[in-house]
């Protein structure tokens, strides 16, 4: 216990899924939360819950996809803590659709949910780490970054692949300009996890298709938002302080 002691961790998209158990685990090794997201009812049953057992945290509503939400989301950090030491890129999502059938307002949606609120809230927060000479940005890429074959075969996911893909060279680059600055930047990149949004359908494609989760995935199980956690648990902790420019998976084996 312990690995983040008293570090200031900013973590988007922490109503649910993915951001809940993250921000959950930073919580549990020490880390005073700021926690940003368009739900308020999720994104304080998260912050309840972490205040219940002991932890320190700050809510943001708001869409960070915006100028705005994005800077009040970092600054609200240095007002209540003072510091940022984590930054975690989480917000994303998709409208899938076989790309002859895709709305370009989707596409468009896509694109900006999954890469827009990751450049603008990273951009907001690295002056304040280049100022103490530190920090941790993760971001949340996917698996889906070389395709997915049962997004791909039963439904479209084009557009989510290409953000996904776009969030890795984003972090390539960035972990490349912020070296200097003794910043790290790294993704990690999940595979199929069962969340209590994704995986009623993950579960429905393994009973029902032959390019199912399971069947294409090596470990032959869905993963779990605990173990996505742990990845950017380690990312973010001291453990990790000669790795950056990486993504790494939690798919699976695949």
């Amino acid at each position: 216990m312990g690995r983040v002691k008293d570090q200031v961790a900013i973590v988007t998209g922490a109503a649910r899924g993915l951001g809940e158990a993250i921000s959950y685990r930073l919580a549990q090794e020490g880390a005073r939360l700021v926690l940003g997201d368009i739900d308020e009812t999720g994104l304080e049953a998260t912050a309840t819950k972490i205040r219940d057992e002991g932890g320190e945290v700050v809510t943001l509503i708001g869409d960070i996809t915006e100028e705005e939400p994005a800077s009040q989301l970092i600054e609200s950090a240095i007002a209540h803590f003072r510091q940022i030491d984590i930054l975690v890129n989480n917000v994303g999502g998709s409208r899938n659709s076989k790309i002859w059938e895709m709305p370009v307002e989707d596409w468009d949606h896509t694109i900006k949910l999954n890469l827009r609120g990751t450049f603008l809230c990273s951009k907001a927060a690295v002056p304040h780490m280049i100022q103490r000479k530190q920090g941790k940005i993760i971001c949340l890429s996917s698996g889906a970054r070389e395709g997915t074959p049962w997004t791909a075969y039963y439904e479209g996911g084009s557009a989510y692949s290409a953000s996904k893909a776009a969030i890795h060279g984003f972090m390539r680059d960035l972990a490349l300009e912020l070296a200097e600055h003794n910043i790290n930047v790294n993704c990690v990149a999940p595979g199929p996890i069962d969340t209590k949004i994704a995986g009623a359908k993950l579960r429905k494609l393994n009973e029902t298709v032959d390019f199912s989760p399971n069947r294409m995935t090596p470990f032959g199980r869905l993963g779990q938002p605990s173990e996505v956690a742990d990845a950017v648990l380690f990312l973010a902790s001291d453990e990790a302080s000669y790795v950056s420019g990486h993504t790494l998976a939690v798919m699976g084996g695949r």
